[in-house]
């Protein structure tokens, strides 16, 4: 299918039907809450899974609320009479939002998912059809995939970004290929001026309607590809991107292929954005990096970090080639079609990891921040767990606690005092009825979720820090209490309290 079959967009130049459409689906509860009450958790559920049939089973009524579902997200006509009662339809119609059909009904021509802004806002996120839910696999055609402009709509990748960014106030914002423009519409809350780039012009065009019928501001779109588009003079305060990061053989979808080899794309994105950042400014994108053999994963990824930049770099998820491929594959449909194609595509994905010598792909988050110091902090980890998101609070904390700690020698820190972390517990693992335990291990219930495990002393010492008595004191309290050398506990002691306090288990109380 060619991009030609792709329909046709509605009109920019109309904010006041986007804003007459915005408050006829707003009046129907056309909104994230109101799905979820009318379909029930199942069949919203399903939804995000691409299947559509326990939502047509739950719409098969004549409200309002049902009719839009039927029109805006399972792309089904609906008669122009009904509709006409509660949207400006002549007016949708005339801009483009909706097309008549042979049999006085009206049909949409973007998919218009209602999405729940962090702070109960009510946006909407513009697709192009049959992928306003469940990603790529939501194109309700086999044919769809291969329509390289297609923009789909919002997916787990989508959210995770948007999850982790940053959302302090700042003057600019950069959202490098925008997509829908999800990402734009989240920092259009707390940017005073967003710009949004995309290499696919139809792209821009999703997300102005996106911000449109969100009621967000407009954003400054440009086309172009990664930087391109940004002016050498410029800089932002935040920088996101959910990037076209599938490491593949070729570009046969712009908006998953980067069309660079191997995890190149990746890499040019982060080790351009640091010059792109002013002071302080935070850079955060989704990546996949190539597990080359005979190379460790976690120096590959310190080697993208530009200059004059911290970072926090961490691993969710690791595939072989195989698992890869086969991910990717199903993602454009090829499993659906011609059984030696698909096993023609399949060799020339293994052919390419063999000749790069890859043996798995990882996938996660980088977080960059400009900084002055004189040796910038890169944490790389690993760190397949679940996590409560919204995370952006978290990950501004993890960069206070590294300013802290390079500004704290040992000597400062033992000076300072500390609390223990809310919904922090300590869990001791042993086996039953043993005097004591093998080992103890510090478990958070909030943000990273991360246990470690901590010797006897370092239990004790997390235990007692409520800010009221500084670290030394506390360790030669300890020292008394175990019969050991207070000057040696205060040598060994700090680099243990460096990681509570660097992995968020630890908060300075000054």
């Amino acid at each position: 299918m060619s991009n030609a079959t792709l329909s046709p967009l509605p009109s920019v130049d109309r904010p006041d039907v986007a804003a007459r459409l915005r408050e006829a689906l707003l009046a129907a509860s056309f909104t994230a809450d109101g799905l979820l009450e009318l379909l029930g958790a199942p069949a919203y559920a399903a939804l995000a899974r691409s299947e559509t049939v326990p939502a047509m089973r739950a719409t098969r009524g004549d409200t309002p609320l049902e009719t839009l579902v039927r029109l805006f997200l399972l792309q089904q006509p609906v008669p122009h009479a009904r509709v006409e009662e509660f949207l400006p339809v002549h007016a949708c119609v005339e801009s483009g939002w909706l097309v008549p059909t042979g049999e006085d009904e009206v049909a949409a021509t973007v998919d218009v998912r209602p999405y729940g802004g962090p702070d109960g806002e009510d946006w909407f996120i513009i697709s192009d059809l049959g992928c306003a839910v469940g990603g790529a696999g939501g194109s309700g055609s086999e044919g769809r995939q291969a329509d390289t402009a297609v923009v789909l709509g919002v997916g787990g990748a989508s959210t995770t970004l948007a999850g982790i960014t940053v959302r302090t106030p700042v003057p600019a914002a950069l959202d490098l290929g925008t997509g829908s423009g999800i990402q734009a519409l989240h920092a259009a809350q707390h940017a005073t001026r967003v710009t949004a780039t995309d290499l696919n012009p139809r792209a821009l065009h999703i997300t102005a309607l996106t911000l449109a019928l969100s009621g967000a501001p407009a954003a400054d779109l440009r086309e172009g590809s990664l930087f391109e588009p940004v002016r050498d003079d410029e800089t932002y305060d935040l920088i996101v991107s959910n990037p076209p990061f599938v490491i593949s053989p070729g570009a046969r979808l712009t908006y998953r292929d980067g069309g660079m080899g191997g995890d190149d794309l990746c890499r040019s994105l982060v080790q351009g954005a640091g010059e792109r950042l002013s002071e302080g400014g935070f850079a955060q994108f989704l990546a996949n990096w190539q597990h080359v053999e005979g190379e460790n994963w976690q120096d590959r990824l310190r080697s993208w970090v530009p200059r004059g930049c911290d970072a926090w770099i961490v691993q969710r998820e690791v595939q072989d080639v195989t698992q890869y491929a086969e991910l990717w594959l199903r993602d454009a449909g090829d499993h659906r079609g011609d059984q030696a194609e698909y096993q023609a595509h399949y060799d020339t994905w293994l052919d390419e990891f063999e000749a790069r010598k890859v043996k798995a792909v990882g996938f996660g988050w980088i977080t960059l921040r400009r900084t002055t110091a004189a040796e910038p902090v890169i944490t790389v980890e690993e760190w397949p767990h679940p996590v409560e998101q919204p995370l952006g609070d978290a990950v501004l904390a993890h960069f206070g606690r590294l300013d802290y700690l390079r500004a704290h020698d040992d000597a400062a820190l033992l000076a300072g005092r500390f609390r223990l972390v809310t919904e922090v517990v300590q869990e001791q693992v042993g086996l039953p009825g043993a005097e004591d335990p093998e080992h103890v291990v510090l478990r958070q219930h909030r943000g990273m979720r991360r246990a470690t495990k901590v010797d006897t002393v370092g239990a004790g010492f997390a235990g007692v820090c409520d800010g009221s008595l500084s670290a030394g004191r506390i360790l030669d309290a300890i020292a008394q209490l175990v019969g050991e050398d207070p000057v040696l506990l205060r040598d060994r002691t700090p680099a243990q309290i460096r990681l509570l306090v660097e992995q968020g288990f630890l908060e300075p109380a000054e």
